[in-house]
């Protein structure tokens, strides 16, 4: 029997490390690493675009606690899957990258999809390694540890042809045990102690970095112990229920500007909280930051001196013995506060759902969408995983849609990362509903429905991908929110639409033509999934967009609906957490 080939190699160290799914698009030289995959039972879920595939080994990742795998070509695949890799740092997600390379021999000579790929993306991974052929299953181990091991991120292995064919003697590749979790210094434990006790309105914030810890039972009986109020970053809602007594995300401003004391598990004050900076916070807040990464300690508006580095699971364990016997005030002003400003902005939101109107508005639609998947699965089961990308689409839907259970709500993430939603629904489909799933989150049960809500210009990113659904018999469910335009679009007639468009290729100037957010008029998005295999409905009205959802909800292909709602046409663009923060003359210097 001959000696294997490097992509055997590659294959069986893959398989060892306990590698289940492979997200990818093949080529020459890679082609054989996939097939030799596929022969010892792992999965390659093989995509249309390098960029979707590179975005779902990043979700697997955060969705299974361990590396997502990652296979394209050099060159072109490499720069494509870049897309992944910055999110992979943005989001301290876990990426393995394997991507193949010219011919050893034939490096500076021009060879087929020759790149220094190694020297391109060193600055944006934790470790980039070119593998020899004895090196296969040292290279792949180190790879796959440095990705997950410590604060989560990118490990790259590029792998020359010359490597991927020939022949070599087998190599062992050692098991990589969970990762190591570090308990903090105790003096840190006791300060953090004595400080919420004092606090007046204290706040505890989750952030997705508690979720990808799989801390929530822990955080759980935190809060249930101490009645501490908490808000859910947009992608740690459901570490703790979103109906629990004590969530304040209704009364997200009132929190943070009534806050003295703050717990950060898992988050950064970068955008998403503010910076932690006044007006938004208030400004004579301490904040207790907890995090695996110790340069987050103090950034922004932390207090290096109050921050805990270690893992969450571990440091919460702590804290709830140190706070053992004290619980928060549940009669206090602050909780006031907030009880008074979540019932005034729940009955605003409540109000604008029940405004109908042709077309539907967005609170509308999602409070349809809503309504009818809760009856179908109520969240308390954890049946719906949703993923959710597009501004408006995001911003809105996130307040509407009840999450219970964690790692059950994806979004653009730290980086607003528009295009990730097809790649994140697939890996959330393999997380989830593949034989032997990786992913745990909510009661056991046989499979999850992944339900995506996509902005129409976030949609077109990646729409491609829905024939990848199809083809591998994923039953995803996709909203289209379709105002034909970024943001906002140009129109709600055809006629005006089409006057528009008429300026803008005669070159007309004067602001008669199309604006740079608009996108084609109720373009019919549903026929994607429809010459794929799948079910499309267009609908206009909320008796359709109801039936779609049920019938869409209950398909076993994948489903699009397209639902047009209002352009938002004579809407002003703004964006408010842009403005969240003055300019200090530190800021300046910097």
């Amino acid at each position: 029997m001959p000696p294997p080939t490097g992509a055997v190699l590659i294959a069986r160290a893959l398989h060892e490390l306990g590698v289940k799914v492979i997200f990818g698009l093949v080529g020459i030289p890679v082609i054989q690493i996939a097939e030799e995959a596929i022969a010892l039972g792992i999965r390659f879920i093989a995509f249309r675009n390098e960029q979707a595939a590179s975005y779902a080994a990043t979700a697997y990742g955060y969705l299974t606690g361990r590396p997502g795998v990652c296979l394209v070509v050099g060159g072109p695949g490499v720069i494509h899957a870049m897309a992944g890799v910055i999110n992979s740092s943005a989001n301290a997600f876990p990426l393995l990258l394997l991507a193949g390379s010219s011919e050893t021999h034939l490096v500076t000579k021009g060879g087929f999809q020759e790149m220094d790929a190694i020297s391109l993306l060193a600055p944006h991974t934790k470790i980039s390694i070119r593998a020899t052929l004895d090196s296969i299953p040292q290279s792949l181990t180190n790879a796959y540890r440095t990705s997950w091991y410590g604060r989560a991120g990118t490990a790259f292995v590029d792998i020359p042809a010359d490597v991927i064919q020939e022949q070599g003697e087998e190599g062992s590749t050692h098991v990589v045990p969970q990762a190591p979790r570090a308990a903090a210094d105790p003096r840190r434990i006791e300060a953090a102690a004595e400080l919420l006790k004092s606090a007046k309105a204290p706040l505890l914030i989750v952030g997705k970095g508690a979720a990808y810890a799989q801390a929530e039972s822990i955080i759980r009986k935190l809060v249930d112990q101490t009645s501490i109020p908490f808000l859910p970053t947009p992608m740690g809602k459901g570490v703790l229920p979103d109906s629990h007594p004590s969530n304040t995300a209704s009364a997200r401003s009132a929190a943070l500007k009534g806050a003295d004391v703050v717990l950060l598990l898992g988050g950064r004050l970068n955008w998403i909280l503010h910076y932690g900076e006044a007006p938004k916070w208030n400004p004579n807040a301490k904040i207790i930051q907890v995090d695996i990464s110790a340069e987050e300690l103090g950034r922004n508006s932390g207090d290096a001196s109050l921050g805990i580095f270690g893992d969450i699971y571990l440091v919460t364990t702590q804290l709830l013995s140190a706070l053992s016997g004290w619980t928060y005030n549940a009669t206090s002003a602050f909780v006031s506060t907030i009880h008074a400003s979540a019932a005034k902005n729940e009955a605003k939101a409540a109000k604008a759902a029940h405004v109908s109107k042709i077309p539907m508005t967005y609170a509308e639609t999602f409070s349809i969408i809503k309504d009818t998947l809760d009856k179908l699965s109520p969240p308390d089961d954890g049946g719906v995983v949703y993923v959710s990308e597009g501004a408006n689409t995001m911003d809105i839907s996130r307040s509407i849609f009840p999450v219970s259970h964690p790692r059950l709500r994806l979004d653009a993430g730290t980086h607003a990362t528009m295009g990730v939603g097809m790649g994140y629904a697939i890996a959330a489909y393999c997380a989830y509903n593949l034989p032997d799933p990786e992913g745990s989150s909510g009661p056991s049960s046989p499979r999850k429905k992944v339900v995506c809500l996509e902005g129409d210009s976030a949609f077109g990113f990646s729409l491609a991908e829905v024939e990848t659904m199809s083809r591998f018999g994923m039953d995803i469910l996709i909203f289209v929110i379709n105002n034909s335009g970024v943001y906002h679009g140009d129109s709600d007639a055809s006629d005006a639409w089409l006057e528009k468009q008429k300026h803008t290729i005669q070159g007309k100037v004067g602001g008669e033509g199309l604006r740079s957010t608009s996108l084609g008029w109720e373009v019919s998005y549903e026929k994607v999934a429809e010459m794929c295999g799948g079910k499309g409905y267009l609908v206009r009205t909320p008796e359709e967009l109801a039936k779609a959802t049920e019938e869409g909800y209950k398909s076993s292909v994948p489903v699009v609906v397209n639902v047009i709602i209002e352009s938002g046409a004579g809407q002003k663009l703004e964006f408010a957490w842009q403005n969240n923060s003055k300019k200090t003359k530190r800021d300046a210097k910097l």
